[in-house]
């Protein structure tokens, strides 16, 4: 596996992990990880596929700019770091924030996608209007993200324990992360501006992005897209995740995966590589 870094059209570096050749496809990671959260997929789908696993914006050795946490903004970087490994058009594979990222650029790049895969997330706006009691105790920290200084303040020092913790209850086997990778996550998320720079991208999710969102709603995906989540663990985010998305996209298939909590690359990896596989023929 090769690193490089593609400045973006602002000057923002972006990381990234690339593996293999082929037609390209591009891997989306999301809070509280990396680009390394694709490590146990990366080298099946590098046998088809120029797979790249960039670090977003803020994360991993990415820049942590004070701002452009919002979706659009995230998503243009993607389409800049595809552009500049003269990658286009591609699969788009998206998990939770990665996966939120990756919906908006399949609205505002259908150019450049192929096929979209969407991991473990129901659509933003769709998240926050629905959002009841039950669907609030399950995205508390969603809530407490959006609340400006306090999660930095309160988690300055203690990242090991507020990210473990979210590592092992998002979980059907915690041990699926193992440890050498929560070191990993921790070098990353304990550099300055690391902690800010994921809580932003969460505060972007409750404004801005639902601006945009709201803007697109008769607007929808026109590439083919594959929903997955876990069946155990944590709560849906939504109760009938195939229904949600089919209202935002023209052609939608999915399941949830057995014995499988919120990670799903980490903790069900073939099955990733096996649906991936399938879905793109």
């Amino acid at each position: 596996m090769t690193r490089g870094v593609v400045r973006n059209r602002d000057g923002v570096r972006i990381h990234y992990r690339r593996e293999g050749r082929g037609p390209g496809m591009v891997l989306l990671h999301g809070w509280p990880q990396t680009g390394h959260m694709w490590r146990k997929v990366v080298p099946a789908l590098a046998e088809r596929f120029t797979v790249v696993a960039p670090d977003l914006r803020g994360y991993g050795d990415s820049d942590r700019p004070p701002s452009g946490y919002d979706k659009r903004a995230m998503a243009a970087d993607v389409a800049d770091v595809i552009r500049a490994l003269g990658l286009g058009p591609i699969v788009l594979v998206g998990h939770d924030r990665g996966g939120r990222v990756a919906h908006r650029f399949a609205l505002d790049h259908p150019a450049l996608l192929t096929h979209l895969v969407l991991l473990d997330i129901a659509p933003t706006y769709d998240l926050f209007e629905r959002m009841d009691q039950r669907g609030a105790r399950a995205r508390w920290h969603w809530l407490f993200h959006l609340v400006p200084d306090l999660p930095e303040a309160l988690t300055a020092g203690r990242e090991d324990i507020y990210l473990r913790y979210m590592y092992t209850v998002w979980t059907y086997n915690p041990a699926a992360i193992e440890e050498d990778a929560v070191q990993e996550y921790l070098r990353c998320f304990r550099q300055p501006g690391a902690m800010r720079a994921g809580f932003e991208d969460y505060r972007a999710g409750g404004t801005i992005d639902l601006e945009h969102d709201a803007a697109d709603r008769d607007k929808k995906v026109r590439a083919p897209t594959l929903v997955l989540w876990g069946e155990s663990g944590r709560m849906p985010q939504a109760s009938d995740m195939l229904g949600v998305w089919k209202a935002r996209c023209e052609r939608v298939e999915g399941w949830a995966i057995p014995e499988c909590g919120h990670f799903i690359p980490e903790e069900q990896p073939q099955a990733v590589i096996d649906a991936i596989a399938k879905f793109v023929g």
